[in-house]
């Protein structure tokens, strides 16, 4: 027998509901026989507690990296490692209250959320890895059962917190793949050791250029969920990243860098030899064109955002805003908590987020997923419609305007989930061509007496702050921005420069989008730790943007030349 799990008075009834559906294509899949196996015993053993679980969770992450990095020519790094790291999530009371539970106007507990975590052996050997399961999942009921007892004593008195319920009640789910096949895993490391030490070889030539490394990482991960819901879920995740960073000194004294990057599913994706040289050799002149490009004022002005600037600018200062579970935080912002149904951006922008799209325009999305870490299945979320506010980002934690998940709890392994960006797909159904999304900003800069506004192509990331404790503001980091002048000159390379603002005030200055959509990839750090994401975006042409200087890294030219310049 199966249970849903939707009725909300059900959760005391759950444990009764044994033996767990057996699932046919993973039924020679020892580990996750052995993690079935575990729950369901320490569903038995743990109902028989005066306050016992409503709800358990296993997640185990099989994680087996391969990470090569080479610098000047030589190689400084060969790791390769594989390990199971297993949390287990245990909540006592029931799905409206909960050991997580907050109470109205009160500050978060980030502990009472905080899952229990616990290395498993890599080999199958059923005994020694219940072991490891039995005392998690008894550490982490302990923990639970404490935070509930008190929160429970303080709702029998005059606080009665929350109205929203602290879990979603959703239905079970059942999806199994089979480990990958070996070609699948292939990376032949002699062969990616000697291409890494060639392409940093090139960054001898000057001695000006103090960093410089090549960088390749081969991430296999498979992931198991079980739950007391009897959803069961195994599923594999793979990325791999080749990545380049040079920084040189500039003539200020300043340590300027530029990087460049490709991320896809496996290793032979990747691009071939010859491309890669062809960026790299593109990567050093413009580094050479870095070290003497003039220091850029502090602006405020119409400027374009490149579409990689662009996927970063909206996943710092929109993706995050629209993660639910920040919105019944007293401690958040809440920039868009009463926004839904109301415009938000221009009426011809559209947003997504979607975790099923696993390929745009033949690049690889590694922000994309089957089921999220919660249990439940990915599926394409309609954020914003003709600018207008339609939806969040959901996870198990409801909110006032929705009450279930939509496939969005992800976390890294270890820690607990919350609503997170996956793909962010950014769209202008008015789209312009580049050339005339330039003409604009001519013209917009005219009409504001600026003699150039700013282009920004390449960003290295960027930061965010959502709290209302702090300033709400925003900081992207770019490393090749031009001037476009408004006499026709030739555009100017510009160093120094930072993208700051405040989010209501950007939004309300973009103008329009462009029709070429580019990916950016990249890890994202929150309150569920780092986890693959990628943006989709076009270029933006912004009304008025504020910039600011760098902050100063200065330090004194060699006093010698570099050995290799001397042996030249």
């Amino acid at each position: 027998m199966i249970m849903t799990g939707f009725h909300k008075y059900a959760s005391k009834m759950m444990f009764f509901l044994l033996p767990f559906f057996t699932i046919v294509l993973g039924a020679q899949d020892s580990l996750l026989n052995i993690l079935s196996d575990e729950l369901e015993r320490e569903v038995i053993e743990l109902s028989k507690q005066k306050d016992p679980p409503y709800y358990i969770d296993y997640r185990v992450d099989e994680i087996e990296s391969f990470s090569i990095r080479s610098s000047f020519g030589s190689l400084v790094e060969n790791n390769s490692s594989k390990g199971r790291l297993l949390t287990a999530t245990v909540r006592v009371g029931d799905y409206d209250f909960d050991n997580t539970h907050e109470f109205t106007g009160e500050f978060s507990n980030p502990y009472r959320n905080t899952p229990y975590s616990s290395h498993l052996p890599l080999d199958d050997e059923p005994d020694a890895i219940k072991q490891t399961i039995w005392r998690a999942t008894d550490q982490a009921y302990k923990n639970a059962l404490s935070s509930y007892t008190g929160l429970k004593n303080r709702k029998t008195g005059k606080e009665t917190g929350s109205q929203l319920a602290d879990f979603s009640p959703e239905k079970s789910n059942f999806y199994y793949e089979p480990p990958l096949a070996e070609n699948e895993l292939e990376i032949d490391k002699s062969r990616w050791i000697e291409r890494l030490k060639n392409y940093t070889l090139l960054f001898q030539k000057d001695s000006l250029i103090f960093h410089c490394e090549a960088s390749l990482q081969f991430v296999i991960s498979r992931k198991y969920f079980v739950s007391s819901e009897n959803s069961k879920i195994v599923q594999n995740l793979t990325y791999a990243r080749l990545n380049f960073m040079a920084s040189i000194k500039h003539e200020s004294g300043n340590i300027y860098p530029l990087h460049k990057s490709y991320t896809t599913f496996r290793p032979y994706d990747l691009p071939d030899h010859e491309s890669v040289l062809s960026d790299i050799d593109s990567l050093y002149n413009k580094l050479q064109q870095l070290k003497n490009a003039p220091l850029a004022e502090p602006y405020a002005g119409p400027a374009i955002l490149s579409p990689e600037a662009s996927g970063v600018f909206f996943h710092e200062i929109f993706g995050h805003r629209i993660e639910g579970h920040r919105l019944e935080k007293i401690s958040d912002a809440q920039t868009f908590k009463d926004k839904v149904n109301t415009r938000v951006l221009p009426k011809d922008f559209n947003v997504t987020s979607d975790p099923t799209l696993f390929n745009f325009k033949g690049q690889d999305l590694i922000g994309a997923y089957k089921y999220d870490d919660q249990g439940i299945e990915a599926r394409k979320v309609h954020v914003v419609e003709n600018g207008i506010l339609k939806h969040f980002l959901m996870s198990r934690r409801p909110t006032m305007e929705f009450s279930n998940s939509s496939g969005h709890g992800r976390a890294q392994a270890g820690h607990a989930p919350v609503s997170r960006q996956s793909n962010l797909i950014i769209e202008s159904s008015n789209a312009l061509s580049n050339n005339d999304l330039r003409k604009q900003m001519i013209k917009e800069c005219k009409r504001q007496n600026k003699k150039y506004g700013y282009y920004f192509k390449k960003v290295i990331g960027g930061l965010t702050v959502t709290d209302r404790y702090h300033t709400n503001m925003f900081n992207i980091k770019p490393v090749e921005v031009y001037r476009i002048y408004v006499d026709g000159r030739p555009d100017e390379l510009v160093s120094g420069v930072e993208l700051i603002g405040t989010p209501l005030t950007m939004f309300s200055n973009i103008v329009s989008g462009s029709n070429e959509q580019k990916v950016f990839t990249g890890f994202c750090g929150a309150e569920s730790g780092h986890v693959p994401v990628t943006a989709i975006s076009p270029a933006l042409f912004i009304r008025k943007i504020e910039t600011q200087k760098t902050p100063e890294f200065k330090s004194k030219l060699p006093l010698l030349p570099s050995p290799d310049a001397e042996k030249k």
